[in-house]
């Protein structure tokens, strides 16, 4: 057959023209592109990493930041609550010396009052005395028709008056 005798004669010319096209296309994509891309791809993942650092060193100092941020507030809190506790026992100061002050007034106003009140207490019953002596005196007069000297009408009064 002829094709397989033409197998031969150009199996050799196909062998060589295939190893040059291959051999061309190895130099160009393997000696020219590839190395292209690899340094393209190093240098992303350089860039990757770097950003990633970058990032997490934000993110530290954010951190940072943060616990510094926490830490004054919790400080400015405790001083504000410090203010108030003090303006807080100030206040109360002030009202319970304004409290005494008052009471004091309140107190002397009771104690003139309670003296009034005796004296007129007092006033009151020597005028009871003084009129029970005189009714005395007439209710004798009257039932037992005798006159009563006022003196014995007043310690006979004075004397029922602290018994009763």
């Amino acid at each position: 057959m002829p094709q397989i005798d033409q197998i031969a004669d150009t199996l050799s010319s196909q062998v060589f023209w295939l190893l040059v096209f291959f051999g061309l296309t190895f130099l160009v994509v393997g000696l020219g592109m590839v190395p292209k891309i690899m340094g393209t791809v190093d240098l992303r993942d350089q860039q990757i990493a770097g950003d990633l650092a970058a990032a997490q060193a934000a993110r530290d100092a954010a951190n940072s930041e943060e616990e510094a941020w926490r830490k004054r507030e919790n400080e400015n809190r405790a001083a504000a609550q410090a203010l108030i506790a003090e303006a807080k026992a100030k206040a109360a100061k002030a009202n319970e010396a304004k409290l005494d002050k008052a009471q004091a007034k309140l107190d002397k106003r009771l104690a003139e009052a309670e003296a009034a009140i005796d004296a007129a207490r007092s006033s009151a019953m020597a005028e009871i005395e003084g009129v029970a002596a005189d009714a005395a005196r007439e209710i004798v007069a009257r039932i037992a028709g005798t006159d009563v000297e006022p003196a014995a009408a007043e310690a006979a009064v004075k004397e029922v008056m602290a018994h009763g």
